[in-house]
């Protein structure tokens, strides 16, 4: 049995559906949840679904993720732009990542620009909205079953 993909939310998307929603849209997390739940298990997979406003918590999942999950899915959100924290645990971690991005992070501020994270991940999705969770699911599906 395929250990639970870990998908990993950064600060402030717990709001989404009423943060920016011209950026982020209106779907919820509970939303992409659901979404991710529902993607995973048609693909054969599970997930285990976190959210944090802290960077502390968010490494402390992803360090223990090395032995509890077979890959992490991540929105870093603003963390993406700024954690060398972050990205030192994904690096340490040895499973597959990838990044993913609600907005098209190249058509926004010149600081978004930059991801931490990318240079890690085995792949980047970005500007597809909540579907790009369900796209980086099925991307680590074909990862982990290569």
């Amino acid at each position: 049995m395929v250990k639970p993909v870990l998908v990993l939310n950064g600060p402030n998307l717990n709001l989404l559906g009423v943060r920016e929603p011209e950026i982020y849209g209106t779907t919820t997390l509970e939303d992409v949840r659901s979404a991710c739940t529902t993607r995973a298990e048609s693909l054969g997979l599970s997930v285990d679904f976190h959210q944090s406003n802290h960077e502390g918590e968010l490494v402390d999942l992803i360090q223990r993720s090395k032995t509890d999950n077979s890959g992490i899915v991540i929105n870093a959100a603003a963390y993406t732009h700024t954690s060398v924290a972050i990205m030192d645990a994904l690096k340490m971690c040895g499973i597959p990542i990838v990044e993913v991005h609600l907005s098209n992070i190249y058509q926004r501020e010149p600081f978004r620009h930059h991801s931490y994270v990318s240079s890690v991940a085995n792949g980047v999705i970005c500007g597809f909205g909540s579907k790009g969770y369900e796209l980086a699911l099925e991307a680590m599906e074909q990862i982990i079953n290569a």
